[in-house]
Formats: C-alpha cells, structure tokens, sequence
C-alpha cells in the first residue's frame, strides 16, 4: 500500500528512531477498541443513563464520571464497570503484537487494560508495569520495556484515574509520572496511537515541555482518522467538521506533534507493518552448513564467509546466526571484526548468536527441537541468506536437509529469500528455485533481478558476489 508523501517520510523517520532506540509510543483508549474492548462513550453509557443523560449527547465524559459520583457519593459502580469490561479476556489486535516486536522500550498509556503487558509477553518479552508512583523507584530485573500505566490498572479500580477529583489532583498525587513522561518527551520520538489529546494531564505536561523548550521541542507525530462525510449530518456539517479538524491539527504544532492523516483505522495496522518490516529488515539471518566448499579451498571459503560478516555489519545490519557447520564462525568472525573497530557498535546490538542445543528437553525429539529452535531463530530475521548447504552422510556428501527446513520456515515467516546460488549444493537448489518464481518471492524488485542472477553465477569472484549481495540486501531493507 502507497500513502502520501507524509506518511511515507513518517514510516521512513520512526523506523530509524526505533532503530536507534530513540522511540516511544502512546497508546489510548482508540488501540484496546480494536482489540474488542468498549471506548470511553461505552464503558459510560449505563452511567449516563442513571443520571436520566444521554451519553451521545454529552462531551465531557470525566465530568460525566463525577456526576455520577456526586449522585452516588462514591465510585462503587464505576469501579465494577471497569472491572466487568477490561477484566474480561480481550484479544490482542494485530496492532498491538506488531508494536511488541519492535525494539521500544517506554509504552505509555491511558488505558487499564492489560493489552500491552499481554504483547510485550507473548513477543518474548519481560514488561516492567508501572501503574503506581512507588513503582517507579523500582526496576524489574532483566525488563525489556517499561509501560507506564497513568491512569491506573484493572486490578486497582479503586486507584484509576477516572472522574474530574482524581485529574484536578493528578498532579499533585501522581507528579513522579509527570516528571517520568516530560522526561520520555524531552529525549524520546513518541507516537500518539488511538488517542484523543482531550486528557488534561498529557495537556498539562505538553505545554510545560513547550514551554520549558520553546523552539527546541522535539518532534512527535500522531495518526488521526480523517474527518468523513460519513460523520456529517449535511454538507454544511462536514465543512465544519474538517475547519475544527484543522484547527486541532494546527494546534498539536504547538507541541511539536506532526499529524498523519488516515481515512480507515485498519491504515494504522499497515504503517506499523511497514514500520516493523523495515526494522526486521536491518536483521540477517545467516543460514547453512559445509563439509565440503565445492570450488573454494577452506581458506578461501573461510575469507569469503568473513567478508559477508564485516560487509553486512559495515552496512548497518544485525547478524542473526545459529552456528551452521562450516559456515558460522567465519561469518562471526568477520562481524566481530567490523564490531571491535568501531568504537560505538556493540556485540549484543550488532550480532544475534544462538548455537544449537545438543540435547532435547523431555517429551521432544531432537527433530522436534531442532525446528522449533530454528523458528524461533529466524522470527529475529526479514532477510535470509542461504549459504553451501551440505553434510556428511554415510561417507557421502549430500545436500543439507536443515537448510532447506530453514528456507521453508523463513518462507512462512515472509523473510525476504536470498541463497547465493554460487556457493553449490542446497544454496543452488534454493537460488533456482527463487530465480523461477522471482515475482512471487520479489514482488514490486524486478530491479534485483540483475544481482540475484550474479549470485548463482559459480565463475564470478568474490568482490562481484559480495557487491551482488550488499546491493540485494540494502534494496530489500530501504523498500521494505
């Protein structure tokens, strides 16, 4: 899918903050709507309708809440409609699981529910919840992310952030997460996902980060949907509708947040796919095995397979490798060179190494392992290179059945397919599969076409095959 010109310099621009770990995200009420939770008007309407209103007619929803508790004269019922709603077991959206994968380490948010903890988990991860202003003074060990919670959680009702007493107090009950979130918004690229801009505590403190910053504000972007005819009464309604949108656009500057115009919800799934897939798409996965090198001397497949290692960290990828017989160290040690020279790499950012294990835990066979291991390898990759491919059996050489595994896994797994045909046996077998179905595996890259071709040329030397490779390799993640 194409966007405008905007979006597609955006999707270019937080992919690299996210590359450099300079991304955070805010997510609102709008992201747990998709996943099947209720909005703000939903969650209320039974409240609107004790108090004789209706909660379409109404604007001030947290004014709303607080009627109800002057009625009441307390938050008994408000309490178990959250806990009736967010307790119950939502799915997570696709949203949600593509923006636990990327490499984010601060989740802000408005909502109680447990959506973002959930995918952090499932992707691998180990969250850090900070739901109380005592929480943050501690750190969970090993955390991979930190999601602030400001208004609460589901298992603390009580505690939420939920009528007009608890925001006009919010500043002085809750200053420690203030501070936290003017920190993440002073040195952090946010984007603002299902979020209104009508919470009066992220009000509070954009304007004081505008103010302490003046013209230094950093940069932001939120994706709004686009006002639809759809929405409007008439014509004169729509008309009205899209100056106040453009008044709210003009307005976000202030804060120096960019909006992204949309003019369907399920747009924001795709942006993030494409923000995701170029991120996966810096990753390389390293696949094969020799016993044998075909034309090449040891030596030289051992100088061959380091220069893919030190090009492909020169070039700004992270080595994904699982220590493939004959292959893996030569590759390492040529990315542990390039790592090593450069002051500012290190391994842990630049390299992704996981051997095998020798011994399968109980219940599984060493078969059974050995895939579920690799589909775990490769779900870290968005391009895939397949070298050699060749074992020893039965005192023949024969073509590498774990290397074709993983070429059909990486399949599954959408990783871009690029065996260096040049290299023989399974890598040959792979690269002539690719090259006669080029258009399913490069759909949209007939400019590849040209290097593909170099790489299953067994004539060609070693600098034309690394240059054919570098190209395929900074195409593939650039077009992501």
């Amino acid at each position: 899918m194409i966007f405008d010109r905007d979006i597609e310099t955006f999707i270019r621009a937080f992919a690299k903050e996210v590359e450099e770990n300079n991304a955070a995200v805010f997510v609102g009420a709008g992201l747990s709507v998709g996943a099947g939770h209720v909005d703000w008007r939903g969650l209320l309407k039974p409240i609107a309708e004790d108090l004789g209103l209706d909660v379409e007619r109404e604007h001030d929803l947290i004014a709303l809440a607080q009627y109800h508790r002057n009625e009441e004269g307390n938050r008994a019922k408000l309490n178990r409609i959250l806990i009736n709603e967010f307790a119950r077991d939502a799915q997570l959206s696709e949203n949600h699981r593509l923006l636990s994968r990327l490499p984010i380490s601060a989740y802000w948010t408005t909502n109680y529910d447990k959506l973002i903890e959930k995918a952090l988990e499932e992707a691998g991860k180990r969250p850090d919840v900070k739901h109380a202003d005592n929480q943050l003074a501690f750190t969970r060990p090993g955390r991979d992310a930190v999601v602030y919670k400001m208004h609460g959680d589901i298992d603390h009702p009580d505690q939420a952030v939920l009528i007009k007493d608890d925001y006009e107090k919010y500043h002085q009950a809750h200053q420690l997460f203030l501070t936290a979130l003017g920190g993440d918004l002073v040195s952090k690229t946010f984007l603002f996902l299902g979020f209104s801009f009508s919470d009066p505590n992220l009000d509070y403190i954009l304007g004081r980060v505008r103010v302490s910053l003046g013209e230094n504000v950093r940069g932001h972007y939120a994706i709004l949907r686009r006002v639809q005819r759809p929405d409007a009464e008439d014509n004169t309604d729509y008309q009205y509708l899209l100056r106040q949108q453009e008044l709210f656009i003009g307005d976000l500057k202030r804060f120096g947040i960019k909006a992204l115009l949309i003019d369907r919800h399920e747009q924001i799934t795709e942006i993030l796919r494409r923000i995701h897939e170029m991120h996966r798409r810096k990753s390389v996965l390293i696949s094969g095995a020799a016993h044998d090198y075909g034309r090449w001397s040891a030596q030289d497949a051992e100088a061959f397979m380091h220069q893919i290692g030190n090009r492909l960290v020169s070039g700004g990828f992270r080595l994904v490798s699982g220590f493939g017989l004959g292959i893996g160290s030569g590759v390492i040690s040529g990315a542990l060179e390039r790592v090593f020279r450069e002051p500012s790499m290190t391994i842990s950012d630049q390299m992704l190494l996981r051997p095998f294990p020798q011994t399968p835990p109980d219940g599984m066979t060493r078969d059974e392992m050995n895939t579920a291991y690799r589909q775990d390898l490769i779900s870290n990759a968005g391009i895939g290179v397949f070298l050699f491919g060749n074992k020893l059996k039965g005192g023949e050489i024969i073509n590498s059945p774990g290397v074709k595994e993983e070429f059909n896994l990486a399949h599954e797994q959408d990783l871009a397919l690029v065996p260096i045909g040049a290299t023989g046996y399974m890598a040959k077998v792979l690269w002539d599969r690719v090259t006669k179905n080029f258009d399913e595996f490069f759909p949209d890259h007939s400019d590849l076409r040209g290097p593909f071709q170099i790489l299953g040329d067994d004539k060609a030397d070693d600098d034309k095959l690394l240059s054919a490779l570098m190209q395929i390799l900074t195409t593939l993640s650039a077009k992501a």
